[in-house]
């Protein structure tokens, strides 16, 4: 080994030992920093619709454990039956080894952008009244598709801070619809029936400063739709909707999406549900659906419910065949405020840097990708960046959008999703594992 590949190992690991996941960072270390160049593999897409580009389509549930859904152990087995979860993982592929961070901020920033946390400073939960957020100077997704000429939408939970360069529309998103800026329960704190004994003053301050969900196209100001408490009422012409009923609202806006752009050229859905964040409150009709009857369990049926929805209506737009969809979550279940949380098998919680903090669920789903497979291969949320550039036909770029040189730790996953005897760039030869 040279001095200089010594001295960059070196530097590489104090940079990742400084990570705000280091449970992450031991799987996605043995991998040197990114490059454009690098991110890029060698492995084609299956070319679909006649060569045209691909959609693409990301779902991301909020705190949903590794072990509850039907593919990884949990579904009717615990009492929660989740069929469009289990389909997709049936006709796709299912990641064994997947990784996101210890909690939400930071887990959708690495989504976001390809890049480990520090590297954006999204490291911690973003509160309200904090201002700030994602630097302007940071690629997205959406930024990044929209180079490949992709037309961009979000809905649902962002989390990534509040100040208006920091929200889904000044971030590349072309339409933000229904954007909640927190995590759920931050939604109660100026609730009375919540924090009965708060003092006035902080109430009033938790009042003044928390937003609510917002909607607004690129280079608008972003509007507010209604407040978000923690309630059951649903009432967007007063301004006020409940927490049960927001999910709603996300999937409505994803189904108009697909409605009005079925025909239109690329596009790119970030699509981000509150479910299965606590406090889980599931909406009326799902009530009582779950075979155990606990508030967690319905909320996990409404969840998958909303996603075979969106799932079912890519199907009947016959967007099937050239659509590309992912699953997952932003971080692993958060099992300190059981019992309504998820599940994982493995040591340790959301907001710990253990196993049981960071590997999560997740599907993908398109054409050319082997319907019921499996991978147990070293990947994660941060290599949604390199994938969709993939994808799309696009390089990553070399600077940030302030023109500064910009590293990528996102590894590309397409020789996984369409060649079976491959493996992830970080992991090595052949997969004994790919099933």
């Amino acid at each position: 080994m040279t001095e200089k590949k010594t001295t960059e190992d070196f530097s590489r690991r104090k940079l990742l030992a400084a990570s705000s996941s280091l449970a992450t960072i031991a799987a996605f270390s043995a991998m040197a920093p990114v490059q454009t160049a690098q991110a890029q593999a060698t492995t084609q897409p299956s070319s679909s619709a006649g060569g045209s580009k691909p959609n693409i389509i990301l779902i991301l549930s909020d705190d949903f454990g590794y072990g509850d859904s039907g593919p990884y152990g949990g579904g009717e087995n615990r009492g929660m039956p989740t069929p469009s979860i289990d389909r997709l993982a049936a006709e796709g592929l299912q990641f064994m080894s997947f990784y996101a961070q210890p909690s939400c901020t930071p887990g959708r920033a690495a989504v976001q952008t390809g890049r480990i946390p520090n590297r954006s400073g999204m490291t911690t939960v973003a509160f309200q009244g904090q201002g700030g957020g994602l630097p302007a100077a940071e690629w997205t997704l959406a930024s990044v598709l929209k180079t490949a000429g992709y037309r961009t939408f979000f809905t649902g939970k962002w989390h990534l801070g509040e100040d208006d360069y920091a929200i889904p529309n000044a971030q590349g998103y072309d339409e933000m619809k229904y954007c909640g800026l927190y995590h759920l329960n931050a939604y109660t704190y100026a609730d009375p029936t919540w924090f009965p004994d708060m003092d006035p003053e902080l109430r009033a301050m938790f009042t003044k400063v928390t937003k609510g969900a917002l909607s607004g196209n690129a280079g608008q100001p972003a509007k507010e739709d209604f407040k978000i408490n923690g309630q059951y009422v649903n009432t967007p012409d007063k301004g006020v909707v409940g927490i049960p009923f927001f999910d709603d609202y996300v999937e409505k806006a994803s189904l108009e999406y697909l409605d009005r752009n079925k025909a239109s050229g690329p596009f790119f859905m970030s699509i981000n549900f509150m479910k299965v964040h606590q406090p889980n409150m599931p909406a009326p009709e799902f009530q009582g659906k779950s075979m155990s009857k606990s508030k967690f369990a319905d909320s996990v049926v409404e969840n998958d419910t909303r996603i075979g929805r969106i799932m079912e209506k890519v199907r009947s737009l016959g967007l099937d065949k050239n659509t590309y969809v992912f699953w997952t979550t932003d971080n692993g279940a958060w099992q300190d405020v059981y019992p309504d949380a998820g599940y994982t098998p493995f040591r340790g919680t959301k907001g710990t840097v253990r196993e049981g903090g960071n590997r999560v669920p997740s599907l993908a789903w398109g054409p050319g990708i082997k319907a019921g497979t499996k991978n147990s291969d070293v990947v994660g949320g941060l290599d949604y960046m390199a994938t969709f550039a993939k994808l799309a036909g696009v390089k990553l770029p070399e600077n940030d959008r302030e023109g500064k040189p910009i590293i990528f730790d996102s590894v590309d996953m397409s020789p996984i999703l369409f060649e079976p005897a491959s493996r992830s760039v970080r992991t090595g030869s052949t997969s004994p594992s790919r099933s």
